[in-house]
């Protein structure tokens, strides 16, 4: 696929592999990414592509939250200051081995070497609430609470009217819980003012309505997992949720 303009001088690049989205937003004198893919390879891909924007260089990289599709290509970055939640910080610098050994659970085992390969490179520079990127526009870097993980950050282009909510939505399947906070996400979402174009960590653009539906789905999964804790059978709560059940028990036992 090619890059979309989801806004003046923003694009997003939707990637078969997992389904996933880059954000490129362009600053006067360099290229802000966010997020860097699952591998090496797969960033040494995405930099190739970028003359497609603009021959600027990466000055900035955005780590929306710290899963491994997500951050594993930090390492082809090096000149880039690369921002992040101080949770982000803190689990990749903790556990990149463990998340390396998870990643190949996910992968076929062609791709196992590739992940060994993989340099952990942490965000250098994390904050708690709120950053603000002055790359010749203003770029906003807003935790506003527990949702898939502890660490998620949306990354706002005021003036392009663009948002980039990583998982906190999820498009092409249903939202992923095996970090998450199932209780506080709703709230979460609920909290984070939206825009004309937005771009999930996975998938196809969305809008507000679809924001919202996907809002009151994570409000029902909260309420049935709030049953289950206070003692609900938790088959019996699955068969009612908007997921599938597999789905449904995953938010249950985080719960």
């Amino acid at each position: 696929m090619s890059f979309d303009e989801v806004g003046e001088r923003v694009w997003r690049r939707r990637y078969e592999s997992l389904d996933f989205n880059v954000g490129v937003v362009e600053g006067d004198e360099g290229l802000l990414v966010v997020d860097t893919r699952a591998s090496h390879d797969q960033a040494d891909e995405l930099r190739s592509e970028l003359p497609e924007l603009s021959d600027k260089p990466v000055r900035w990289v955005v780590n929306t939250h710290w899963h491994w599709d997500h951050t594993f290509g930090n390492a082809r970055f090096p000149e880039a200051e690369i921002w992040g939640h101080e949770t982000c910080r803190r689990m990749l610098l903790e556990h990149g081995d463990e998340m390396k050994e998870g990643a190949k659970v996910w992968l076929p085992d062609e791709y196992h070497p590739v992940i060994d390969q993989v340099e952990v490179v942490p965000p250098s520079r994390t904050f708690a609430q709120r950053a603000s990127l002055a790359i010749g526009r203003d770029v906003l870097l807003d935790h506003h609470g527990l949702g898939h993980t502890d660490a998620d950050i949306v990354v706002r282009v005021p003036d392009a009217d663009v948002l980039f909510l990583g998982d906190l939505v999820e498009e092409s399947a249903p939202p992923a819980f095996g970090d998450a906070h199932p209780l506080e996400w709703p709230h979460t979402l609920a909290s984070v003012p939206l825009a004309g174009s937005m771009v999930p960590g996975h998938g196809d653009t969305v809008d507000r309505a679809f924001v919202a539906r996907q809002q009151e789905e994570l409000e029902e999964v909260a309420r049935l997992a709030g049953e289950v804790a206070a003692g609900r059978s938790p088959e019996a709560a699955a068969a009612e949720g908007p997921y599938p059940a597999e789905v449904m028990r995953t938010a249950f036992e985080r719960v």
